[in-house]
Formats: C-alpha cells, structure tokens, sequence
C-alpha cells in the first residue's frame, strides 16, 4: 500500500464505525445483556465499514466464521476499491461493563497495511505500555521493579509518583504486590484493556504512566496500533494456560519470544479510531437529548501525524436501518466474549 492511494477519509470512515457502534449498542448499557450490546455494536460497525473504500481483511474480530456472523476473522470489508488492509475490531470493549452500566467501555476500530498486524488464537499475553518519554528503557525481560525505576528515571520523577495500571485479574496479583512494595501507586481495572494501553501512551493524559501485567493478547495488538502512532513503546510476551502449547506450535510461535512494538504492529502507517459508550477516563461515553446522540472520539493516526479528539452531535433517525436494538439478530453464542 503506498501513501498516495490513501488520505485521511480513512480515518473519518473508521471514526463513523466507532460512532454508529457506540451510538446503537449506548440504548442498551445498563440493561444487563451483554451479548445484546455487542450484537448491536457489531450490526452498526459493519454496517459503515462495508461502505468504506478499502480493500480491507478482519486480523482480529469476534472470531471465526462459525462463532460470527460478522467482522468474523478473515472477513473482507470495505468496497475493495482502496489500499490493502489489515483491520482490527472490538465493536465493544468492555461488553460486561456496559451492560452493567460500568465506566469505560469504548468502540475501536484499528487499522494497517496489509500483512502487518500480529494475530493468534492464544487468548493472552504479557505485556508492557509506555510513552515517549520512557521509549527504549522498557523490558518484559526485566523485573517489575527494575522496568517501573527506569519508566521513573526517564520520566525524571520519582517512584511514587509512577502510576501503573492493570487488569484486576488474580493472574496479576504478585505484580500488584510488587509494586505496592516499590512504592508506586497501582491503578486497578476490570475491563478495558485497550483504553488503559491507549492512555498510558498518551503522555498529555498523565494519568498512567504505564500499563503492565497479563490482559487480552487480541487487545494488546490493538492498543499496539495506538502506541506506534504516539510514539511511544510496547513489550509483551504471550501468556499459555492449559493446551495452549498446540496452538502456539500449530501457529509457528515460540511463546518464549518477546514481541516488540514491531512484531505487533510492523508498518510505520496505522490508525486507531475509538469512541466512548460509557464514560471512562479515556472518553465520555454516549448521550442521549431529544431525538440526537452525543459522542466523543478519539482518532489517532500516524499517516496525518494527529491524535484528534471529536465531539459529535448525531440523528438518531440516521442510525435507525444500523441495528434492531429490540430485535437483534444474528445473536453471538452465549459466552462468547473477549478473555481480557
């Protein structure tokens, strides 16, 4: 794919998938059916992303063809008519949390050339996210304490005043407690592992300066997108339980190797365009006043060199052929969810 046969329509068309996602799966949050918000959110995104010119093929999606009807993995999307892509999805990250009503589920769409985004069926990986200001200094080799002293170091901060998110999963509490015995100060969350990743390049943000520990592998390769257009740096080590073995052996990966920011994500040109559902520290989620949806989004792109923040103001009657959010169809098998 060369430079001269995209723009930054791109980037708006992925910006309208995220949206229509949020905005029609946001009349469900609360309701406590979670694979009724997803199946809206999936119905509304490709919706749009069929319309978009690209030549585009779901790396990471809502798995394969038998376990989804849509944004399946291997699915091609767009009209064909545009550069060769590899497309990452989560129409919701965070499906449990919006069904509840939690803070800080959000709709992503991330993209890059063809061929060049990491994909596996092992559910997890270790990994590391950090900004610019602390790119090289990082190792998934290196002990948690070692990584947080040299993120601090490059920071020009002390320890304590290092903040480090994780997923609030048992599989990580030795490295809560590490870290709590170091000094820095740990920022637990139940979902939302794309977002946290996303605000821990964002150096502006200020409020992580660091994600660690063992989360999704699938969103790891998203936020991965995000890091490479910040900037900033990315580690991860995938992460075997049980029978994983044969997947890795079957997929030619030694689960031993560290995989850098460039194993993840290997092309210089790539996007992430994100929208909130529920409001959440990255973004605030979807509004509802009289007959129109509020939205903010977030498009960050390393073709245009931009992090954008969007605010929206949308037709409701605009999304009403996206999704039947009382009727949906389609249904996704029960249990199936991100194993973040």
């Amino acid at each position: 794919m060369s430079r001269r046969r995209i723009d930054a329509r791109v980037e708006l068309e992925f910006l309208r998938a995220t949206e229509a996602a949020a905005i029609v799966s946001g009349k469900l949050v609360g309701r406590g059916d979670k694979n009724a918000v997803d199946q809206a959110a999936v119905d509304a995104m490709r919706g749009v992303l069929g319309e978009v010119d690209i030549d585009g093929v779901v790396v990471i999606g809502e798995g394969e063809k038998d376990e989804a009807p849509m944004l399946y993995i291997g699915e091609q999307i767009g009209t064909g008519d545009g550069p060769k892509m590899d497309v990452a999805v989560d129409p919701i990250d965070g499906t449990t949390l919006a069904s509840k009503g939690g803070h800080g589920a959000i709709s992503v769409v991330a993209a890059a050339e063809r061929g060049s985004l990491f994909h596996t069926h092992i559910a997890y990986m270790d990994k590391i996210i950090v900004g610019k200001a602390a790119r090289g200094v990082i190792s998934i080799d290196a002990s948690v304490e070692d990584n947080v002293r040299a993120v601090a170091k490059a920071m020009g901060r002390p320890v304590t005043e290092i903040t480090v998110a994780l997923l609030e999963r048992p599989r990580n509490d030795d490295t809560v407690r590490r870290l709590r015995e170091l000094g820095a100060r740990v920022r637990l969350f139940g979902d939302g592992d794309i977002a946290n990743g996303i605000i821990a390049a964002l150096e502006e943000r200020s409020r992580i300066d660091l994600l660690m520990g063992i989360g999704g592998a699938t969103e790891g390769v998203v936020a991965a997108c995000a890091v490479k257009c910040l900037g900033g740096d990315m580690q991860a080590r995938l992460w075997l339980r049980d029978g994983e073995d044969v997947v890795a052996k079957r997929e030619g990966l030694d689960p031993g190797a560290v995989l850098g920011l460039d194993d993840l994500c290997r092309s210089d040109l790539a996007m992430l365009a994100a929208t909130g559902v529920t409001d959440g520290e990255l973004l605030q989620g979807v509004s509802y006043v009289r007959g129109s949806a509020y939205t903010q989004s977030i498009i960050i792109s390393s073709l245009t060199h931009t992090t954008r923040m969007v605010d929206g103001k949308h037709d409701l009657q605009s999304f009403a052929n996206l999704s039947s959010v009382n009727g949906l169809t389609h249904a996704r098998p029960q249990g199936a969810e991100s194993p973040a």
